[in-house]
């Protein structure tokens, strides 16, 4: 799909109204956008009221963000099985604004891709459900299958709401699987399930030494400086190869199955590609023995993700911080249980720390790892469904990425979870220049309501 190629009447419906969603500017971890978050809520609900969805509410929710869960369900189609439609319209934050091409919230199409937050993540995947069950309800009248559709407004903040609200509320969201595009393909063109997350520990450590920040000229060399304890904290926690060095972090890691490492050799990958055109490195990191997609996919890690302390500005200011601090995610593969790890990790650190300084680890939030089922009914209809769709076999994959929402699923309502992905590897989740292929915004949408069409089958 390019800029020349015609739009029919619907796709360019599609193209403006995914347009109007993408412009809200619902960045859910800052506080200035506490209203845009609200204005997204209720533009899905509003959708969702169009199409004929019935119940439809914003929910308050009680945790530390309070942004609005979207809820509706229609669930007249006696007999035939509950879907649960997952989704976020929350996003990141654009930074840095200068790297982007265009304005992160003015939505530009270019050379067939739709580029704005949240393009991808997650607004224009669920926009795919979102239309789906509008064109069913406007060529039936009504749906094949039971229908509930339970969207937030913290995935990219933790997700805490939604989680006090499943806890709570089992029996009004009771469904038979749950249905989550929150993922990728693993190439273009190639339609793909994600069976497999890996889970997640997020932290944060903190160093104090001095009680305030000090003049380095007339006490450097006797007092504490944070920033060089945390740095070495930092250093130990892996080695070069990129090794985890806290002790007992891999002992429960599940070894990938040597029939997942055979179908993932044939995969179309070449490791130079993705160095070079997706992380633009000059060579991989990790640990030695283990391919790019075990790595990725099935091996743990552990990685700093911003560090703060002393002066940052413009120019010089010779002075010793009092206080540092680095934010520090582990991801988390099957058999590894967060609070175990999370233990494990807080006290390396303490054990790390000169005496001369403190720190203290923060755990901010964690998720567990899952690996799903792929025998059950709702897997080989979205295998099918894809198939039918993009005219290739379906791949069955893991992915490196967590979604702390799955296990709740599971554990809470015991739905299994299907991830049908419709970005792409390079679209930038996360980074300036998020997009989404504007052809796979139409065939996710025709996949999804595919889907429902075959759970509904009598």
């Amino acid at each position: 799909m390019t800029e020349d190629k015609m739009l029919n009447t619907e796709q360019q419906r599609y193209l403006e109204e995914l347009s109007d969603l993408l412009r809200i500017p619902s960045v859910s971890t800052l506080s200035q956008n506490r209203g845009d978050v609200r204005t997204a809520a209720h533009w899905v609900a509003d959708d969702l009221t169009r199409s004929g969805i019935e119940n439809v509410r914003l929910i308050e929710t009680e945790g530390p963000q309070g942004h609005p869960l979207v809820y509706g369900d229609w669930l007249h189609a006696e007999g035939q099985p509950t879907i649960l439609i997952y989704g976020h319209y929350d996003v990141q934050p654009p930074d840095p604004l200068n790297e982007w091409k265009t304005p992160p919230f003015e939505p530009s199409l270019r050379d067939g891709n739709l580029f704005a937050r949240g393009a991808a993540d997650d607004k224009g995947q669920l926009f795919c459900h979102l239309k789906s069950v509008e064109r069913l309800m406007k060529e039936d009248g009504k749906l094949p299958v039971n229908v509930r559709f339970l969207i937030e407004g913290e995935e990219e903040v933790g997700g805490e709401g939604i989680e006090y609200y499943v806890k709570k509320h089992p029996k009004e969201l009771a469904s038979d699987a749950v249905l989550i595009s929150d993922g990728h393909m693993f190439a273009d063109g190639l339609p793909t399930l994600d069976v497999g997350l890996r889970g997640m520990v997020y932290t944060e450590i903190t160093v104090r030494g001095a009680a305030h920040d000090l003049h380095s000229g007339l006490y450097g060399g006797v007092a504490p400086n944070a920033i060089n304890v945390l740095c070495y904290i930092v250093s130990k926690l892996k080695d070069l190869d990129g090794t985890i060095q806290v002790p007992g972090f891999y002992d429960d890691v599940a070894e990938v199955t040597a029939e997942e490492r055979s179908q993932w050799a044939k995969l179309p990958f070449n490791e130079d590609e993705m160095r070079e055109h997706e992380i633009g490195a000059k060579a991989l990191t990790g640990e030695p023995g283990y391919s790019a997609l075990e790595r990725t996919w099935a091996r743990p890690t552990l990685d700093a993700n911003g560090i703060i302390g002393g002066f940052t500005g413009e120019g010089a200011k010779t002075v010793i911080a009092a206080i540092a601090k680095c934010k520090v995610s582990m991801r988390l593969v099957p058999n590894q249980q967060p609070k175990k790890i999370e233990a494990a990790f807080r006290q390396y650190v303490e054990n790390l720390c000169p005496p001369y300084a403190e720190v203290n680890v923060e755990y901010i939030h964690g998720a567990d790892p899952v690996l799903l089922p792929t025998d059950t009914p709702f897997m080989k209809a979205a295998m099918e469904a894809l198939k039918e769709v993009f005219g290739k076999d379906t791949v069955l994959l893991r992915s490196g990425g967590s979604i702390p929402i799955v296990s709740l699923f599971d554990n809470v309502l015991n739905a299994p979870c299907v991830l049908m992905g419709f970005g792409l590897p390079d679209d930038n989740l996360h980074a300036p220049n998020e997009k989404m292929k504007l052809d796979n915004v139409f065939k996710g949408i025709d996949a999804s309501a595919r889907y429902l069409r075959l759970l509904g089958k009598d």
